[in-house]
C-alpha cells in the first residue's frame, strides 16, 4: 500500500513521524471509520476539553419525531443519508414524517454534503418518492462550492474564499481535480475554471476519490488502482511545495454505508498533513493551524451552508436531525441550535450497538481534537432510533 492510501487510513500518525514526534498511543489506530474520521493536527489536549468531558451531559433519548421537544421548533436542518434514505430507498416511515411536518407548519431545509450539484439531489429525492415541494431549500455542498467557485457566493447567503478570490482577481483559474467520475471537468469549466496539471494548477478540487483529472489525463482507481495511489502521493507532494490551495468539496471522511471507504474530506485532512510537514521547522514556518487555512471544507459542520439555511434567523428556533457526530451534531452545537442524533439508520449505529450512546459520544469527544471539533466537547440534545414520527 502506498503512503497516501496509508494516510487516508491513519490520519494522525503519519505526521507524527515527520515531525519527529511522539506518536501518541493513547488514542489507537486501526483500520475503519473511527480511525478515518481524526483529524490530522497533532496538539495536546487542553485541560479546558478534558473538563469538558468529565462534565458531559446525558443525552435524552425520545421516542420520535413527535417528541413535543422537537416539535416545538420552527425550522428543521435535515440530512439525507443515515437519516431519509440509504441512497437506494427512503428509510421506513421518513415520507410520512416530513408529510406530519408539513402539516404542522415546519419549515423543512435539507444540508446534504453530496459534492453535487442541487439537481442532483432533486432529482434522487423525486425517485425515492419525496414531494419537492415540502422543503424550503436543498442545500448541498456541491452547490455551494460552485458558487464559490464563481466567486459569488453572497448570491447564495454566504462568504466567499478570499484565497479563491484573489486567484480569480488575478485570472489564475486553473484548478486539478480529485474526482468522483462524474461530470468533473464540466463541474469546473461551468464555474470558469480550466483543467491543468498540477505543476501549473492554481487550486484542488477535491469532489470524490475515484479518479484523477489534469484536463488531459483522467486516472481511475478503479481501472488502475496502483496507478491512482502514485499519481496522488506525487500530486499531494508537488502541491503541499508550491502551497497549492484546496476546495473540498465534500468534508465527509467516510462513506455512510458498510464499506466506510474515504470521502474528500479524507483527501482534505491528508493534504493538510503534507502541507504542514513540507513546511513546519526546519523547513519553514507553517504552524498546524497555518496549514488549515489552504484547506477550505464547504458542507457541515461549517459555517456557510448554515448561514444560508437560516439567513440570519434565531438558531435557537432551529433544530438540526442527523446520524454523524462529526458533521450534523458538531454543526449543530457550533451555530447553537438543537440537535437530534439518529442512530438505528446511521453510521454509528455498530459503535452504539456494541458500547451504547453515551460510551459513544464519550469516546468522539475524547479524540475531539482530531475531528471537525477540533477539540470542542459534542453532546446530542437528544437521540432517536429513527427518523419516524
Amino acid at each position: 500500500m502506498r503512503l497516501v492510501s496509508t494516510l487516508l487510513l491513519f490520519p494522525l500518525s503519519y505526521c507524527c513521524i515527520l515531525s519527529n514526534s511522539p506518536i501518541p498511543t493513547a488514542h489507537g489506530f486501526s483500520l475503519g471509520h473511527r480511525a478515518q474520521r481524526r483529524h490530522p493536527i497533532v496538539r495536546q489536549m487542553s485541560s479546558s476539553t478534558a473538563n469538558n468531558e468529565a462534565n458531559s451531559r446525558t443525552i435524552r433519548k425520545l421516542h420520535g419525531i413527535s417528541s413535543p421537544e422537537i416539535l416545538k421548533h420552527d425550522t428543521f436542518l435535515l440530512d439525507m443519508w443515515g437519516v431519509m434514505h440509504n441512497g437506494h430507498e427512503p428509510y421506513e416511515g421518513v415520507l410520512e414524517t416530513v408529510r406530519e411536518l408539513k402539516e404542522r407548519g415546519k419549515k423543512l431545509i435539507i444540508l446534504s454534503n453530496s459534492s453535487k450539484r442541487r439537481d442532483d439531489s432533486e432529482n434522487m429525492l423525486e425517485k425515492l418518492g419525496f414531494n419537492l415541494g415540502d422543503f424550503e431549500n436543498i442545500i448541498t455542498s456541491g452547490d455551494v462550492s460552485h458558487v464559490l467557485l464563481r466567486n459569488d457566493a453572497p448570491s447564495l447567503g454566504c462568504s466567499n474564499w478570499e484565497i479563491i478570490s484573489n486567484l480569480i482577481q488575478n485570472n489564475q483559474r486553473k484548478v486539478f481535480v480529485f474526482g468522483s467520475g462524474d461530470n468533473d471537468e464540466s463541474y469546473c469549466i461551468s464555474a470558469g475554471w480550466t483543467l491543468a496539471p498540477i505543476q501549473e494548477a492554481d487550486l484542488i478540487v477535491s469532489r470524490g476519490t475515484f479518479t484523477i483529472n489534469d484536463g488531459t489525463t483522467v486516472v481511475s482507481k478503479t481501472d488502475n488502482e496502483d496507478e491512482y495511489w502514485s499519481i496522488m502521493e506525487r500530486s499531494m507532494m508537488v502541491a503541499a511545495q508550491r502551497k497549492v490551495p484546496m476546495l473540498v468539496t465534500n468534508p465527509d471522511k467516510v462513506r455512510p454505508d458498510a464499506s466506510r471507504n474515504p470521502m474528500p474530506g479524507s483527501i482534505g485532512d491528508t493534504y493538510e498533513r503534507f502541507l504542514w510537514t513540507s513546511h513546519c521547522p526546519p523547513m519553514g514556518e507553517m504552524s498546524e493551524e497555518d496549514a488549515r487555512t489552504y484547506v477550505k471544507r464547504i458542507g457541515k459542520p461549517f459555517q456557510e451552508v448554515y448561514d444560508i439555511a437560516l439567513h440570519g434567523s434565531d438558531s435557537s428556533k432551529a433544530i438540526m436531525i442527523g446520524d454523524a457526530l462529526e458533521t450534523d451534531i458538531t454543526g449543530g452545537n457550533a451555530i447553537g441550535c438543537s440537535t437530534v442524533w439518529v442512530i438505528k439508520d446511521g453510521i454509528h449505529n455498530v459503535d452504539v450497538e456494541e458500547k451504547g450512546m453515551q460510551r459513544v459520544v464519550d469516546g468522539f469527544n475524547a479524540n475531539s481534537e482530531f475531528t471537525y471539533a477540533y477539540g470542542k466537547k459534542v453532546t446530542p440534545d437528544y437521540a432517536v432510533d429513527n427518523f419516524r414520527w
